[in-house]
């Protein structure tokens, strides 16, 4: 028994899974500081709904990193593009988060909002750009079978950065106020830099060519999105992108609103959402590997989607019956395990649909596209719905609006179309 744990755990303990738990600790942390930590922060000091949920718009930033993106395939940076492009850009992009939250610390919402907006987006950028370094180096780093296990390790990662960011955002600003609490999250973004710095360039990285004049630059841009496009189901592929995450995000993204309206304090959401969402979210990752192991990429996305979709339901029941700290750890135990499923396989398949040549931009434009309609509908609507829908009826609306991603991936999954569509990152990695 001992020697099929020790052979279990072995995958995890490679250098290259060890290195996406590192990424994922600095990918996880500026999206806290722009997300619930900051719609709490909102909340507590008196800001309106609709500015609150207006916020979530820092967020379209991440889903915009495509435009970018290609920067990060072809330009060599001067100096530091000794280290490789890679590891170069990891640390540039590093130091730029740790500067623009750095900068959001000190100053008061209350005092000129615009302002505090602006350096809000100044935060989206830099993570966005982070992102999109950490993305491409994970997924050059690890092997084509390492698929599974490095997106669960990363998800990990991705979890500890965010809950141990917004934890302790809370707990230092309940004494020390908001400015202490974000500076001395700006730290979490030293993991990924140091990764890089010890493992180095990675191993599957295909130099791109630099984007010197008109023409090159056109293709850099140009140039991976066509190629995907040239796919087989390549267009119903990013539709269901586009689509399958909608539900999601809309319930994610407001549900510190739920909260404060429902009277949690700061000490009750660090221990249920906060808490108890980062052990079941671990549940959700170690069980999205399992799942992934056991039946395929294939499969299991299709039980995530389904998952992800009936979470949203909870939430509905828990603004329904208000103020419970057992229907709050139930709600936000559901939720957080079929998101930490989901993590793991949707992040796989994502991963297994870049080409090797254009890892960066593909993968962020794939990742952007994930989630941008939800943000967009949550920081232009969500909180004029709010109002005029109720809670209640507003979280039935984004289960119902979850499932057309299901029904499109379930055609896909038929037709054959998913494995036609992979990329060579995926192509040995037995994605059944």
């Amino acid at each position: 028994m001992s020697a099929r744990v020790v052979a279990g755990l072995r995958p995890y303990l490679q250098r290259e899974p060890l290195a996406a738990l590192m990424l994922g600790i600095s990918s996880g942390f500026p999206y806290a500081m722009l997300g619930a930590t900051l719609t709490t922060r909102l909340a507590q000091d008196g800001i309106d709904k609709k500015s609150v949920t207006a916020f979530a718009l820092a967020f379209l930033v991440y889903n915009l990193k495509f435009f970018w993106a290609p920067l990060v395939d072809a330009v060599r940076l001067p100096v530091l593009g000794r280290l490789g492009q890679r590891v170069s850009w990891m640390l540039l992009s590093g130091a730029l988060v740790v500067l623009a939250v750095s900068w959001l610390a000190w100053l008061d919402p209350q005092q000129d909002l615009r302002v505090f907006a602006i350096a809000a987006v100044a935060v989206g950028v830099a993570g966005a750009t982070f992102d999109i370094v950490i993305d491409a180096y994970r997924i050059e780093t690890l092997k084509p079978e390492q698929l599974g296990v490095g997106s669960g390790m990363s998800q990990y990662g991705w979890r500890i950065g965010s809950v141990a960011a917004g934890s302790l955002a809370l707990f230092v600003a309940a004494h020390s106020g908001w400015a202490v609490a974000y500076q001395l999250c700006a730290a979490f973004a030293l993991p990924a830099m140091l990764a890089a710095l010890v493992l180095g360039e990675p191993p599957r990285h295909v130099v791109a060519a630099s984007a010197v004049g008109l023409r090159q630059a056109w293709v850099a841009v140009v140039g991976p999105l066509a190629e995907f496009l040239r796919r087989r189901g390549a267009l119903l592929v990013l539709l269901f992108i586009l689509l399958h995450k909608i539900g999601d995000t809309l319930a994610n993204l407001t549900l510190r609103l739920l909260l404060n309206d429902l009277g949690f304090s700061n000490e009750e959401i660090a221990t249920w959402d906060v808490g108890l969402g980062f052990i079941a979210y671990l549940v959700g990752i170690f069980l999205g590997g399992a799942l992934y192991a056991a039946i395929g990429m294939k499969r299991a996305v299709l039980i995530a989607l389904v998952l992800m979709a009936v979470s949203n339901l909870s939430f509905a029941w828990l603004a329904a019956v208000g103020h419970s700290n057992a229907l709050l750890g139930f709600t936000i135990g559901f939720e957080n395990l079929a998101s930490g499923i989901g993590g793991v396989v949707v992040v796989a398949y994502l991963s297994a649909l870049c080409n090797l040549a254009y890892t960066a931009t593909q993968f962020a434009l794939l990742s952007a596209a994930a989630s941008v309609v939800g943000r967009v509908v949550t920081g232009t609507t969500a909180g004029a719905l709010i109002d005029s829908l109720g809670y209640v009826q507003f979280y039935l609306l984004t289960t119902v609006v979850a499932l057309p991603g299901v029904v499109l991936y379930f055609v896909m999954l038929r037709a054959g179309l998913i494995d036609r569509s992979l990329g060579d990152a995926g192509r040995d990695g037995g994605t059944r």
